[in-house]
């Protein structure tokens, strides 16, 4: 692949603020494009709230061979808490496409901005790496139904799904990214409890160390690890762990490190990936001009990375370091940056700032 081939990426627009903030996205690929020569052919559909209300369905029918055809996909915010159940149309897009795209790593950075202060009070810089296809999560654990049934009206059931070879890719994923960063990797469980579930999970994070001689490994229980964060987040490099303490964990750790509102997040798999904010969809701020757009953006970027990597292509790499390094230099500026994070600007001139930043890499910005 060359600068010169399009690379087409699938945009689902979502719930809440996903508009704005996936509008705001796509312009900081449209300047990406103007300065870098690379060619970006956006395939838009829309997901969730309005195309149930229009169509019956909030992940309308073609959606998922589009993004089995599609470079790479973007997926906006959804509001899945207010969807019906399934079977009346309410399928969530982000586990639906999870699940069908084989999305089994999520990949969560937590770094600190000299100008966001750690909250641990040192610099953050750690990635966790979360499996993404199974655990307590109730759509990813069953082949059909659901892994959440009430026997009796006053019994609720959660079934956990934890496999070997679920363990055992999600470990080989930890252990590559810990190698390329510091050599280090902290696995967290609660096998003490879940002496099955973990048990087997922790069983197979230590198959696979064998094969990493030069990564350090230690192993951490869950609570532990959240307050291990708190105390000083600055102390790990690389986390893997399941799915649902992965999702916890990881918003704890992109808090700690400035904020979520920053936080990018990718969910890869061998053949496909998709770029998603940390975040929800903010309903109570929809439509205002108020949404920080900078996690989807830089989760974005991790895509363009991903797709670089995968296609050894260092154009896409280079868009992507273009495109983090722009964020980095507007959140710089206090009078650039967005209310969560103490400055005046709405979303559109937010993104704006990013997109002129794009556009002319050597200006200086005035504090």
């Amino acid at each position: 692949m060359t600068p010169s081939d399009p690379v087409t990426l699938l945009v689902l627009d979502g719930d809440g603020i996903s508009p704005e903030i996936t509008a705001a996205t796509v312009e900081v690929l449209d300047a990406v494009q103007d300065r870098t020569g690379l060619r970006f052919r956006l395939d838009r559909a829309q997901v969730g709230l309005r195309p149930l209300a229009a169509q019956g369905t909030t992940f309308p029918a073609g959606l998922l061979d589009r993004a089995r055809a599609a470079d790479g996909v973007i997926l906006g915010p959804v509001s899945h808490n207010d969807y019906p159940p399934e079977a009346q149309g309410g399928v969530n897009p982000s586990g639906h496409l999870r699940k069908h795209l084989d999305l089994f790593a999520n990949i969560r950075p937590a770094r600190s901005h000299p100008d966001f202060p750690a909250r641990c009070g040192v610099p953050v810089d750690l990635v966790i790496v979360r499996e993404n296809t199974e655990g307590f999560y109730a759509d990813r654990t069953m082949f059909a139904g659901t892994g959440e049934f009430m026997p009796t009206e006053d019994v609720a059931i959660a079934m956990r799904k934890v496999t070997r070879q679920g363990s055992t890719r999600i470990a080989e994923a930890a252990f590559r990214i810990a190698r390329q960063r510091g050599g280090r990797l902290t696995v967290v469980h609660k096998a003490n409890v879940l002496r099955i579930s973990d048990g087997l999970f922790l069983s197979c994070t230590r198959a696979v160390a064998q094969s990493y001689p030069d990564v350090v490994v230690e192993e951490v229980l869950v609570d532990a690890m959240a307050a291990l964060l708190v105390r000083d987040a600055s102390a790990f490099d690389t986390i893997v762990t399941t799915n649902m303490f992965g999702d916890i964990l990881s918003d704890q750790a992109t808090e700690i490190a400035g904020s979520i509102g920053l936080a990018a997040s990718l969910n890869a798999g061998e053949a496909h990936a998709m770029a998603q904010a940390q975040h929800g969809s903010a309903p109570s701020i929809a439509g205002q001009d108020r949404a920080n757009p900078a996690s989807l953006i830089n989760s974005t970027a991790m895509l363009l990375r991903w797709l670089g990597d995968r296609r050894g292509d260092p154009a896409l790499g280079a868009a992507a370091a273009l495109i983090e390094d722009a964020v980095a230099r507007v959140i710089a500026v206090p009078a650039w940056r967005t209310g969560d994070l103490g400055g005046p600007l709405g979303t559109a001139a937010f993104a704006g700032r990013i997109v002129d930043t794009i556009r002319n890499p050597g200006a200086t910005h005035d504090r």
